[in-house]
Parts: structure tokens; sequence; C-alpha cells
């Protein structure tokens, strides 16, 4: 038969004095929930020591730091992955306009080459090669004599041929301007979904931070308050 002066856990059937005996209905929910997970038949009506309890109340908070630093991590990783994706979002133009003709590409080339500096001082030299060779070494009686109605229809086709081409090159760059301007577009609303998720699971986390820390407080008081009943 037991002593009066002490009591069987009902968590480890071990013998505890009686000053150490605390019943389940004042454990606070929470702990409550912890020793139930370990011990399925521990209800209201049973007594743990108040060992086994601060054992308990330790376990609780070691499990909230767990979480909340398994939290902060799987933000951080959310936040990391979703700049990861801007990549498939930032793609090139080139690769969604697709692959260009051989058309496409000596236009390009032309209006890149047309529109240099370098073009300008070939075609001035070409020129003057021109009216130099028609005017003085055949004296004006060569294959193309002044007023140089040969070279005006050289200048007339050239134009009239280089015109086009340079307006398919500015064609095809105002359709990659078309194709920017629907990124940033995308990559502005994108950004502003995920700063307002952002904003939405920090609100979230900080919310139940300090319900989690409130619980805490109030776990941490009767560890002191039971530590200072024992001291008196």
């Amino acid at each position: 038969m037991k002593s009066k002066t002490t009591f069987i856990s009902d968590i480890s059937q071990k013998e505890f004095p009686i000053a150490d005996k605390i019943a389940a209905k004042t454990i606070r929910n929470p702990i409550l929930a912890l020793i139930q997970n370990d011990y399925p038949d521990f209800d209201e009506d049973k007594f743990l020591s108040i060992g086994e309890l601060n054992m308990y109340r330790e376990k609780y908070i070691s499990n909230y730091l767990l979480v909340e630093i398994g939290e902060l991590s799987n933000l951080e990783n959310r936040v990391i992955g979703s700049l990861n994706e801007d990549k498939s979002l930032v793609s090139t133009v080139e690769d969604e306009i697709g692959i260009r003709t051989i058309g496409q590409k000596v236009a390009d080339k032309v209006a890149a080459f047309g529109g240099s500096w370098k073009f300008i001082i070939l075609f001035g030299v070409f020129i003057l090669f021109w009216i130099l060779i028609n005017i003085y070494i055949f004296l004006n009686k060569g294959f193309d004599p002044y007023p140089f109605i040969l070279l005006n229809l050289i200048l007339s086709c050239l134009a009239a041929l280089q015109a086009p081409v340079i307006m398919m090159s500015q064609n095809r760059q105002e359709e990659k301007d078309r194709e920017r301007a629907k990124k940033d577009y995308m990559i502005n609303l994108k950004s502003e979904l995920e700063i307002r998720m952002l904003h939405e699971k920090l609100d979230h986390l900080i919310m139940h931070q300090q319900e989690e820390l409130i619980e805490i407080q109030k776990v941490q008081i009767e560890m002191m308050n039971d530590i200072l009943t024992r001291i008196k």
C-alpha cells in the first residue's frame, strides 16, 4: 500500500512526493494535448508530477521554436524560388518571336549598315569618285556626263529598295518592343502580386507568433510560480 505522502504518476507509473502532484485538469490545453499525444489515456482525471509537467513544458517551447524556424526557412525559400522563376518570365524576346527568316536577317543587316557612318562615308566616296571620273578623266564625255543621269537613276533605285528594307527591320523592332512592353507589364503584375502575398504571409506569421508567444509566456509564468512555491 502506497504512503499518503506519495502518489503514483499516471504517466510514468513512478512514485513521487504528494507535493509534486499535478492534476491534468489544471494543465494548459496545448501542453495537455502534447501529453495526450504520447499518452492517449491521460484525461482530466489523471495526475502527474511537477517534474514531468516541466519536461512537457520545455518540449512545448522547443517544438514552437523549431516550428518557427521552419516557417521562416519556408518563407525564405518561397521568396528565393519566386525570384528564380523570374528567369523563365524574363526570357529573351528573340526566343518568343521565333527564328528569323533569311529575309529578316538581310533586312536587319541592311538597316544596321545603312544607318551607320561607315555607309555614309563609303557612299560619299563612291559618288565623289563617280563625278571625278566623268568630269576630269572622261572630260564630261564618259558613260555618265553631267548632270549625271545614270548616277541619279542609281541613287533613286537604291533609295527605292533601301526604304522598304529598312521599314521591314523597323517593323520587326516594333514587334520586339511590343513584346518587351508585354514582358514589363507581366513582370510588374507578378511583382505586385508577390508583394501582396508576401505581406499576407508576414501578417499571418506575425499574428501566429504573437499568439504562440503569449501562450509561451503563460507557460513560463506557471513554471516560475511553481518554482517560487517550491522555494517557499
